[in-house]
C-alpha cells in the first residue's frame, strides 16, 4: 500500500504520514486560503504547523497525485465504519474538491488532476468506490448518532466531486459516466446510497431532533437527488439508465421514489416553512426523474417495470402515492399548493404529479389502475363551486401557485458544517444562513395553462376508446365517473340538482377554456375527446340509461343507495322534472342560453357522421336534451369567455329544433364508440407511406424511425419516435390481418392510431 501511495520503497512510512497529516490539516483551508499558501510556497512545498505545535512539510504535487489512491486504501483498511472513519473520508473528499477547484489556476495541479489520464481514472474510481462503501452501510444505531449526517454529506460530496474533477457541464459528465465500464455500478450505488439517506430522514422526521439537524439532512438529500435529476435530464444518461436491470427492471428507482413520496412532516415540524418546503422539493424532484425516464425512446420505462409482478406492484404503489398526493393538494387542502414563505420554494410538486398522472393514464399497463383511483379526484375537482373552479382551472391568474428553484450546493461549506459539529451528537446551529436557491421562473399564465391542459389530457386519455385494443374498457371511465358523482361530495353538500348544475357548468367552462389553449398547450384531439365526454355524460345523466347504470352499480356495491337518486320516484319523467325544478330555482333559463352547448360544442365536431337515430333513442330515450338546460352559467372568470361568445354568435342557433339537437347529441355519442385518436395528418401519412415503399421494414431500424419522426414533425404536429414505431407496428398488423382475411385494407385502415402498449 505504501509503495502505491509514495511511488518509492525508500520512504513509504513518511509518505503515508504526510498524507494523513495533510488531509487533517489542509481540509480546513478554503480554496482562497489554500491558493495563497501555494503561491507563497517554494517549489510547491507547504510548511504547516499542526494544532499540536509540530511542523510538517507537504509536497503539493505528491498530494494531488496520490490522494485518490490513499483514500481508497483507507476504505479498504477500515475494520468498521465508525464516526472517525467517516469524518476522515469527508475531510479527504473536501480537500480533493479544493485541489480540483484550484487546478485551472496552478499548472502543476492542472497537469495532474485534469490532464493526467491515470489520475482522472483514479478519481472516478474513487467516487464509485465511495458510493459502494456508502451504499453498503448497515448500522442501525443512528437515532442520536451523527452518522446519518456524515453519511448524507459523504454521498452528496462524492457526487458533486465529479463536477470538479470531470466536468461542470452535465452533458459532458453524462458522456464520461456512460462511457465508463462501471456505469451500472455507479447508478446502482448512487440510488441505493441516497435511499439510505432518505431512510435516515424519515426516522429524523418522526423522532426527536432539532430543526437545524433536519434542515441539514434534507439539504444533503436534496443535493444528491438534484445531482441525479440533472444527469437524467441528459438523453444519453437516461437512455442508459432505463437499460439498467436493477434500477428499472427490478424497480430500484421506484424504491427510491416510494421512500421519498412516503415522507411526511410530523406535527412537530408542521409550522417550519423550511422543513415543509424541503420535503415538497424532494417529492417534486423524484417525480421529475420519473418523468425524464418516461421520455426514454430506446426502451419504454413503464414497459420495463411492468415485466414482472413484483416491479409492477411497486410501480402501482408509486402511482397510488402520486394520486394520493394530488387528492391531498387539490381536494383536501388546496393551500398546500404553495408555501407561505417565499424564501422556501416548494418545487413543482402538483404540476409534476399531474404530468405523471397524464403519462400513466396514457399507458396500457396503468390506464385501468389510474381510471379506478383517479376518477374520484376528477369528480371532486368538478364538484367545486363554479366560481372557485373558474379561478383555479380556467384562469391565467391563479390565486396561488408553486415556485420552483435549483439548490446551489456548496460542497466545502456542507462538509465543513458537519465536521465542525463532530463533538456534538446533534447540530445546534446548522448553517447560519439558509441554503441558496436559484429561482426557476415560470410565467404565471404558462403555469396555469399547463395545469388546465393536463386536466384535459388526463380526461382525454381515460375516455379514449380504441376497440381493437381495449374492448373491455368501453365506457369504464364514464361509469366510474358517474359512480363517483353519485356519492356525496364532502366539499359540496348541495342538493342533487345543484350538484348536477355545478358539474355540468364546470365541465362546459373547461371545454370552452380548453379551446383557447390550442395549439400552444393542447391539441385538437384532446379537446375533441373532452367535448365527447361532456356530451356523453350530459345525455346519460338525464336518461333512463343512467338509472340502469346506477342500479347495476348498487348491486355490485352491495345495494348502497345513491345520493343522486334519493327523493326521486321510480317514474323517470318525474325524476327529470325534479331536476329541472331544482335547477330553475338557481338559474333563469332563456332559449339562446339553452342552446349554447350545441353552438359551442356540437357544431365544432366537423368529422361527426349521422348514425341511426332510432337505435340511440331506444337506448337513451327522447329526453336527452333536458340536461342541457343547466348550461345557462356565468363564466366571466374564464379566460375563454370571449371564445364562447364568438362561437355562440356564429352558430346560427335560432331556428334549430329540439329534436335536431337530440339527434346531434346521439350521433356524437355513437361516433365516440368508433373514435380513434389520430397523431398524424393526411400529409404526414402520405410522406411516411412513400418512405415505406423504399424501406418496408422501417420499424426494425431505430435510427431510421427516429430520423423519420423528426422529418414528419416538420409537416404537422410533433411525432415522437415511440409514436411512429407504434404506428408502423399497427400498420403492419392491419395489413397482415387484411391479407389473412383476403381483403384489401380500407382507406380508414391507413389512419394512424395511438395504441397503448
Amino acid at each position: 500500500m505504501s509503495d502505491a501511495m509514495a511511488g518509492s520503497s525508500s520512504r513509504p512510512q513518511r509518505q503515508a504520514i504526510d498524507l494523513i497529516s495533510a488531509v487533517k490539516e489542509l481540509h480546513r483551508l478554503s480554496s482562497l486560503e489554500l491558493n495563497k499558501l501555494i503561491r507563497e510556497s517554494r517549489n510547491n512545498i507547504l510548511h504547516i504547523v499542526t494544532e499540536t505545535g509540530s511542523s510538517i512539510q507537504i509536497d503539493v504535487e505528491n498530494l494531488a497525485r496520490y490522494l485518490p489512491m490513499h483514500l481508497m486504501a483507507r476504505m479498504m483498511m477500515l475494520a468498521e465504519r465508525d464516526e472517525a472513519s467517516f469524518q476522515y473520508l469527508l475531510c479527504g473528499v473536501r480537500l480533493l474538491h479544493s485541489l480540483c477547484d484550484l487546478a485551472p489556476r496552478h499548472s502543476i495541479l492542472e497537469q495532474i488532476l485534469l490532464d493526467d489520464v491515470k489520475v482522472s481514472v483514479q478519481l472516478l474510481d474513487l467516487i464509485i468506490f465511495l458510493l459502494i462503501f456508502l451504499s453498503n452501510y448497515r448500522q442501525e444505531h443512528h437515532t442520536s448518532s451523527p452518522m446519518p449526517l456524515l453519511h448524507s454529506a459523504l454521498v452528496a460530496c462524492s457526487l458533486y466531486l465529479l463536477t470538479g474533477c470531470i466536468s461542470s457541464q452535465w452533458q459532458e459528465l453524462a458522456l464520461v459516466l456512460v462511457s465508463h465500464s462501471q456505469v451500472d455500478v455507479f447508478m446502482d450505488t448512487a440510488f441505493a446510497a441516497l435511499r439510505l439517506d432518505i431512510k435516515f430522514l424519515h426516522i429524523k422526521l418522526s423522532g426527536q431532533c432539532t430543526e437545524g439537524t433536519l434542515n441539514y439532512l434534507s439539504q444533503q438529500c436534496e443535493a444528491s437527488l438534484q445531482f441525479l435529476q440533472s444527469l437524467c435530464q441528459q438523453k444519453l444518461f437516461r437512455e442508459r439508465l432505463v437499460k439498467n436491470k436493477e434500477l428499472c427492471g427490478k424497480g430500484g428507482v421506484l424504491l427510491l421514489a416510494r421512500a421519498i413520496l412516503n415522507l411526511e412532516v410530523t406535527p412537530l415540524f408542521k409550522e417550519s416553512f423550511s422543513v415543509v418546503a424541503a420535503i415538497s422539493r424532494l417529492k417534486s424532484k423524484i417525480l421529475s426523474i420519473l418523468l425524464h425516464l418516461c421520455e426514454a425512446e430506446s426502451i419504454s420505462f413503464l414497459d420495463e417495470v411492468a415485466r414482472t409482478p413484483q416491479s409492477m406492484d411497486l410501480a402501482k404503489s408509486v402511482a397510488l402515492e402520486v394520486l394520493e398526493l394530488l387528492k391531498t393538494m387539490i381536494v383536501r387542502d388546496p393551500k398546500q399548493l404553495a408555501c407561505s414563505d417565499k424564501n422556501y420554494p416548494t418545487g413543482l410538486l402538483q404540476l409534476n404529479a399531474m404530468r405523471l398522472a397524464d403519462i400513466f393514464s396514457d399507458d396500457s399497463n396503468f390506464r385501468s389502475y389510474i381510471m379506478i383511483y383517479y376518477t374520484e379526484v376528477l369528480t371532486a375537482i368538478f364538484a367545486l363551486p363554479h366560481q372557485e373552479f373558474l379561478s383555479n382551472w380556467c384562469s391565467s391568474d391563479l390565486p396561488t401557485r408553486e415556485e420552483d428553484a435549483t439548490l446551489e450546493y456548496d460542497l466545502f461549506a456542507a462538509a465543513g458544517c458537519v465536521l465542525d459539529s463532530s463533538s456534538s451528537s446533534d447540530l445546534p446551529n446548522v448553517m447560519n444562513s439558509g441554503p441558496n436557491f436559484i429561482p426557476i421562473n415560470i410565467p404565471w399564465a404558462s403555469y396555469a395553462h399547463q395545469r388546465s391542459s393536463l386536466l384535459v389530457k388526463i380526461i382525454a386519455n381515460l375516455h379514449c376508446f380504441v376497440p381493437e385494443i381495449c374492448k373491455e374498457e368501453k365506457d369504464v371511465f364514464l361509469d366510474k365517473f358517474l359512480e363517483c358523482l353519485q356519492r356525496e361530495q364532502p366539499i359540496s353538500p348541495a342538493s342533487d340538482a345543484e350538484k348536477a348544475v355545478t358539474v355540468s357548468s364546470n365541465l362546459c367552462s373547461l371545454l370552452s377554456h380548453a379551446e383557447s389553449l390550442t395549439p400552444s398547450f393542447l391539441n385538437k384531439e384532446d379537446v375533441h375527446l373532452l367535448r365527447v365526454f361532456f356530451m356523453q355524460l350530459e345525455s346519460l345523466i338525464t336518461s333512463a340509461e343512467f338509472e340502469n347504470r346506477v342500479q347495476e352499480n348498487q348491486k355490485s356495491a352491495g345495494g348502497c343507495s345513491s345520493p343522486l337518486l334519493d327523493n326521486i320516484g321510480p317514474d323517470h319523467t318525474n325524476r327529470i322534472g325534479n331536476l329541472k325544478e331544482g335547477m330553475s330555482e338557481k338559474f333563469d333559463f332563456q332559449e339562446e342560453d339553452q342552446l349554447y352547448v350545441k353552438s359551442s360544442c356540437i357544431d365544432q365536431t366537423g368529422d361527426m357522421m349521422l348514425q341511426d337515430k332510432e337505435e340511440d333513442k331506444s337506448k337513451y330515450g327522447t329526453e336527452a336534451g333536458g340536461f342541457r338546460e343547466i348550461q345557462n352559467v356565468e363564466t366571466s372568470g374564464s379566460d375563454s369567455s370571449s371564445t364562447r361568445e364568438k362561437n355562440s354568435k356564429e352558430s346560427g342557433i335560432g331556428g334549430v329544433l329540439e329534436d335536431e339537437k337530440v339527434e346531434d347529441v346521439q350521433c356524437e355519442e355513437k361516433q365516440q364508440r368508433k373514435r380513434k385518436r389520430t397523431i398524424m395528418n393526411d400529409e404526414q401519412i402520405a410522406v411516411i407511406e412513400r418512405a415505406l415503399l423504399d424501406e418496408p421494414d422501417m420499424q426494425r431500424n431505430f435510427t431510421s424511425v427516429q430520423s423519420w419522426a423528426d422529418k414528419l414533425s416538420l409537416h404537422g404536429s410533433e411525432v415522437t419516435t415511440s409514436q411512429l414505431k407504434n404506428w408502423l407496428n399497427n400498420r403492419k398488423a392491419r395489413l397482415t390481418r387484411a391479407a389473412k382475411d383476403g381483403r384489401a385494407p380500407s382507406v380508414g385502415d391507413n389512419r394512424d392510431v395511438i395504441i397503448l402498449i
